[in-house]
């Protein structure tokens, strides 16, 4: 799955030669067709897939009915971001394994697939284990799948990742 130009940049960031083997983490391809779906909370413009960014709006529709906020914190995030996110997190002197338990390597992460979506709500810390406290939580909880929607990082998780109540897949 993993080209050489990949295979090479995964041994310049230290990523086990044996990762993702047995298909956890799964590999997932850059998407193919983006479109804009507005800005994240920082102000850069998210992308997803037109299904998902379909469904998406449909979700947020729904939840600001409900008297539910939902902001994007990240949508599509190519190969070379991820890398990006890595080497800032290893230059800050995080090690490897503590990396991947949070970030997907390369080629690995549900973001590149533009079908993935972190989220979050007014009056809470992005990117935390607080979001399961917050009525966007139970909102989606209880209504996600209704737009095709799941929670991929529940507590003790197949592919090893910290749980992550924030990360919502299509």
């Amino acid at each position: 799955m993993l080209s050489d130009d990949q295979r090479s940049l995964h041994e310049e960031l230290g990523i086990p030669a044996d990762y993702g083997r047995g298909g956890h983490p799964p590999y997932h391809p850059d998407a193919l067709e983006l479109i804009d779906v507005g800005p994240n909370l920082v102000g850069r413009m998210q992308r997803l897939t037109p299904d998902a960014a379909a469904q998406w709006t449909a979700m947020v529709a729904a939840a600001a009915a409900a008297g539910v906020r939902l902001l994007m914190v990240s949508g599509f995030r190519s190969f070379d971001y991820q890398a990006e996110l890595i080497r800032t997190k290893l230059a800050a002197g995080q090690g490897i394994r503590e990396v991947l338990r949070v970030n997907a390597a390369p080629g690995y992460s549900e973001h590149h697939s533009g079908r993935a979506i972190d989220i979050a709500t007014p009056g809470s810390r992005p990117l935390t284990e607080a979001f399961e406290d917050t009525e966007a939580f139970v909102w989606l909880q209880k209504n996600a799948a209704d737009f095709g929607f799941s929670m991929s990082y529940p507590r003790a998780n197949k592919d090893g990742f910290v749980y992550e109540p924030w990360h919502w897949a299509l």
